[in-house]
């Protein structure tokens, strides 16, 4: 709200060649960047429907749909749990997440620490992204002979890359405790939304208060490239809410927009996020842009799974209300593909989904349409390109980093596969 594998290596000439994106069939600039990678566009227009098939994808990735390379294929066989591997760090992230969010009012302490309790945290999904990519783009620290120095020297950067992962959570647990006034909802991650149990007002503090905490942190590292990372985060979580609440009927019917919007609400947080981690490692920019490209692809494929699960999940797998889109009139990948299918599933869409009768006759056309087959190959796309970024980084035999890079691969087929 307010503040809310291309299973090949990527070519790296077409890496560097690679520019940002721009928007040219509507009056907002695609301010969304590619980083190192083209975008295919691939749209077409039917009479009456959405106007495209669109897919943020990559000139360098030529092998989408092929098997996966004898690299990746070892990924699934390893059996690797991403959680598992950062379990003792995610604990400390917890802890220390709990005390920085400790306030002097009680009602406000009570407030802002609500999610970050034993039992609702959450899957810490992005943190345990973060900690994955810092190992996975960990390097040998020149230094003196003295292993002493080299330890602390590592242990300092840890330490400042745990603090981007707790910045990231206490940003995101922000955005969700607005949006969440936003929605009228009154669920989240199966207990009652903080705006029930304590109201909008209290709900609408507790955000702004974590999203200060997460600045002061933010200013703890020094790092201004970082600072400015991350602030263009907290712009694109209120730019993508905005698009949503103030879409036109023409916007909430393109594919474009759609995953423009997705990109500023979801996807733009843990990639910038991945690649504030590889700065704070030293990374070069091509390093850092495959870091970014992992993270923005991750997010997309997340985001569309999420899509399909709010109609095909329930309230008790999902942790909160499902069909809540739709109900809210907000148009996702799955309805955007049945319109193409079911050009008269427009004039359902134009009427905004008040009526509970137009709810059932969209549904009705969804279930007769591919939209959630295509919008799960769609996330499965994205998928394939954040590992193949994975894929792409620079070799390593560290045992430790090629765990965490498997790890990281393995993540994409979890978003693809969940349920919940």
């Amino acid at each position: 709200m307010l503040f809310s594998r291309a299973f090949s290596r990527i070519s790296r000439t077409s890496l560097n060649r690679s520019q940002w994106l721009f928007s040219v069939g509507s009056k907002y600039q695609q301010l969304v960047p590619s980083g190192h990678l083209h975008s295919l566009l691939d749209s077409t227009r039917k009479d009456g429907g959405c106007r495209e098939t669109y897919y943020w994808g990559s000139c360098g990735f030529h092998a989408i749909g092929r098997q996966i390379h004898h690299q990746s294929s070892s990924v699934v066989e390893d059996q690797l749990d991403p959680f598992l591997l950062v379990e003792h760090e995610l604990s400390i992230l917890a802890n220390r997440l709990r005390s920085m969010v400790v306030a002097e009012v009680p009602k406000l302490a009570s407030a802002a620490e609500y999610f970050f309790k034993l039992g609702v945290e959450g899957k810490r999904f992005r943190p345990t992204v973060l900690l994955l990519m810092a190992t996975a783009l960990n390097v040998h620290i020149p230094g003196p002979p003295s292993d002493e120095m080299v330890d602390a020297l590592s242990e300092e950067l840890r330490k400042r890359q745990q603090r981007i992962a707790e910045i990231t959570e206490m940003i995101h647990v922000a955005s969700l405790l607005h949006d969440d006034v936003l929605d009228d909802a009154d669920t989240r991650r199966g207990i009652g939304s903080l705006n029930f149990v304590m109201g909008n007002k209290l709900a609408v503090l507790a955000g702004d208060f974590l999203l200060s905490r997460a600045c002061v942190a933010l200013a703890s590292l020094k790092n201004t490239e970082v600072v400015s990372l991350l602030a263009t985060v907290v712009e694109h979580l209120v730019t993508g809410e905005t698009m949503q609440m103030t879409s036109t009927s023409e916007q909430r019917c393109s594919m474009e927009y759609y995953l423009q919007k997705t990109y500023y609400k979801t996807a733009s947080l843990i990639s910038n996020s991945c690649k504030a981690i590889a700065l704070l490692a030293g990374q070069t920019t091509e390093v850092s842009m495959l870091a970014y490209e992992y993270g923005k692809n991750l997010g997309l494929a997340f985001q569309l799974i999420d899509d399909v699960l709010d109609f095909t999940g329930t309230s008790t797998s999902l942790g909160k209300g499902s069909l809540a889109d739709i109900r809210h009139g907000i148009v996702t990948a799955p309805l955007l593909y049945a319109m193409e299918e079911f050009p008269q599933l427009r004039a359902v869409v134009d009427r905004g989904f008040d009526n509970p009768a137009d709810v059932d006759l969209a549904l009705d056309y969804l279930g007769k349409s591919r939209g959630i087959q295509r919008t799960r190959e769609l996330a499965a796309k994205h998928a394939t390109l954040a590992s193949a970024a994975i894929d792409s980084l620079p070799e390593s035999d560290d045992e430790d980093v090629r765990r965490s890079r498997r790890a990281l691969v393995d993540l994409t087929h979890r978003v693809v596969t969940r349920t919940k």
